[in-house]
């Protein structure tokens, strides 16, 4: 029999699910509550959905103490909330950066347009939040065609930025090992927060 998966309860909704879907935190050395994206940190864990309801709920009942069997140090829910995206942030970024380097980002909408019209390797297409609306619907279209995700990230700006260049409306990474880690971390960057990411291919987002 395949293995079951440890289930962790929610803080805030206590519904119970898969300990990899759930948002991890521990305690800091001075006892602060700190969000821990990877599930990697050491010590006592507790868990919230990838939700900024539950995270605020988790905070609002305190329910961090008694998760950490004691009193813990939580910063308000707004700052905690923005930690969480940050920290997302940073591994899109990460994940952006390392595709960047290895040559498999293309940018700008007429080169995005041409690779899927011409069904090169792409595995994931990333538009700005502040795309013109006819060039996204374009380039929805064409990548639906494909069955290639798509997902709304941010602003021209901030893509940019994550890229170290300027003014980025629309990239597409290359199908490969670096698609699966970012097509992950997005999902859970637009389940955390309405209007993040979403993967205009998956009515599950």
């Amino acid at each position: 029999m395949p293995r079951q998966e440890p289930q962790r309860t929610c803080l805030g909704c206590r519904q119970e699910r898969n300990k990899t879907e759930l948002l991890r935190f521990v305690l800091a050395p001075d006892s602060s509550v700190v969000p821990d994206i990877l599930g990697k940190l050491p010590g006592r864990g507790a868990y919230t959905c990838f939700s900024d309801r539950c995270v605020r709920a988790a905070i609002t009942r305190k329910q961090f103490n008694r998760a950490f069997r004691g009193e813990v140090r939580v910063d308000g829910a707004d700052v905690v909330i923005d930690q969480v995206l940050a920290r997302l942030e940073e591994r899109i970024a990460s994940y952006l950066a390392l595709a960047n380097k290895a040559g498999k980002v293309v940018s700008g909408s007429d080169t995005v347009l041409e690779n899927l019209r011409r069904q090169k390797r792409i595995g994931l297409v990333l538009l700005a939040s502040d795309i013109s609306e006819d060039i996204g619907a374009k380039i929805a279209q064409q990548a639906s065609r494909s069955g290639i995700p798509l997902f709304r990230l941010l602003d021209k700006e901030r893509i940019g930025t994550l890229l170290g260049k300027s003014l980025r409306s629309v990239i597409a990474i290359e199908d490969g090992g670096f698609v699966p880690s970012i097509v992950s971390v997005l999902k859970h960057y637009g389940n955390f927060l309405d209007g993040g990411a979403v993967d205009e291919q998956d009515p599950r987002i």
